[in-house]
């Protein structure tokens, strides 16, 4: 069983304008487009194996993480875990790439709901994920880069709405 001080979870709420179900499409099943909302961070994200938007496909994502400050091109290999419609919800497991340097697994949720009041949504963002050692920083940059994904995102899906 791994230290406590070795897992966590981080989670974030971003507000946007889209709904719940134009957010959670360009993830459950059109990922590969995500690139065109935001370059400057998503260079691609090619299927490997499967179908989109289906639990069991496998992904590779290719990212600049420029907030870690190496600004370096990154690479993520991913397993759809879950995919549920109903509660717009989708969650990748990394099971190779840059990440696994640093952690023994990472998890990846991704759920948008309708605001309470109003028009739009919000999107949590969950990291749940185990360090291979304490001297790794628990992934708050990586919390904020998909937090400027979600808002590039809602950009582009508002604008062509």
């Amino acid at each position: 069983m791994a230290s406590s001080a070795l897992t966590g979870k981080l989670e974030a709420d971003v507000e946007i304008k889209a709904s719940p179900e134009q957010f959670h499409e360009m993830f459950a099943h059109k990922p590969h487009h995500v690139h065109h909302t935001c370059y400057d961070k998503i260079q691609g994200c090619d299927l490997h194996e499967g179908e989109w938007g289906k639990v069991g496909t496998i992904v590779h994502w290719s990212y600049v993480h420029v907030v870690c400050l190496d600004g370096k091109a990154k690479k993520a290999k991913e397993v759809v875990e879950a995919v549920d419609p109903d509660k717009n919800l989708v969650t990748f497991r990394v099971i190779e790439g840059d990440l696994m340097e640093e952690y023994k697994s990472f998890v990846i949720t991704i759920q948008v709901s309708p605001k309470s009041e109003g028009s739009g949504s919000v999107v949590h963002w969950t990291l749940e994920y185990e360090k291979l050692h304490g001297g790794i920083a628990h992934p708050e940059t990586l919390l904020q880069f998909v937090q400027d994904i979600s808002k590039d995102i809602d950009a582009h899906l508002t604008q062509a709405s």
